[in-house]
């Protein structure tokens, strides 16, 4: 069992990576795999409805422009996806934003089934809508949504900030835990009846000093 790992960031060792990276160490804890993929810093065209993909066997994008079709190849290879971002003016990273949508609607069929989440890394505010944008996409793909102790969210600015974050830190090694339960539950693994969870420790927001 293997998890793709999107890092919508522009900054390839930002505080994106920073939630993302956590979330890998859980997986591989719980016997998880993952693979990483790093949009980049270029642009990403955004979907057009064209409906083209639909003629494709392989549910790739007509556009072969940019990073969309590795990612629909490497999700292929993979049984579940979180993507992460940060956030902008209150929404996701237009790269990823672009690319989650164009990746759905090429190859929606083929992740049906397949447990998705999202994670969202703000300096102080939006991250709730910039969460909410990205996961109204999986819903309308019958993807299984794969839920932690509270939103996926985390704190931080400056570079490497995040890993400050104790309860946003939780908030991502739960989900993990909740992704490789439900993935061992799907693939008829045995397990518990409810995946593991550490003590909550509550945090109001990073502190300096």
């Amino acid at each position: 069992m293997k998890v793709l790992l999107i890092n919508g960031s522009p900054r390839k060792e930002g505080n994106t990576s920073v939630a993302l990276a956590e979330v890998a160490r859980q997986l591989a804890a719980q016997g998880i795999d993952s693979d990483t993929i790093w949009i980049g810093s270029k642009a990403v065209r955004g979907c057009i409805a064209c409906g083209k993909c639909k003629d494709n066997a392989d549910s790739r994008c007509v556009f072969n422009d940019d990073i969309t079709n590795t990612v629909i190849e490497r999700m292929a290879e993979c049984d579940a996806i979180v993507i992460g971002t940060p956030v902008y003016w209150g929404q996701p990273a237009a790269q990823a934003l672009a690319l989650q949508q164009r990746m759905l609607y090429a190859g929606g069929a083929n992740f049906i089934g397949k447990p998705a989440a999202a994670v969202c890394v703000c300096r102080r505010g939006g991250a709730t809508a910039a969460f909410q944008t990205l996961q109204m996409p999986f819903q309308m793909c019958n993807m299984p949504i794969v839920t932690s102790q509270y939103w996926n969210i985390a704190y931080g600015r400056e570079e490497g900030e995040t890993a400050r974050d104790i309860e946003g830190m939780q908030t991502m090694r739960t989900l993990a835990c909740n992704m490789a339960w439900m993935l061992k539950k799907i693939h008829g693994v045995e397990t518990g009846d409810k995946p593991e969870r550490e003590p909550w420790t509550p945090m109001n927001f990073i502190r300096t000093n």
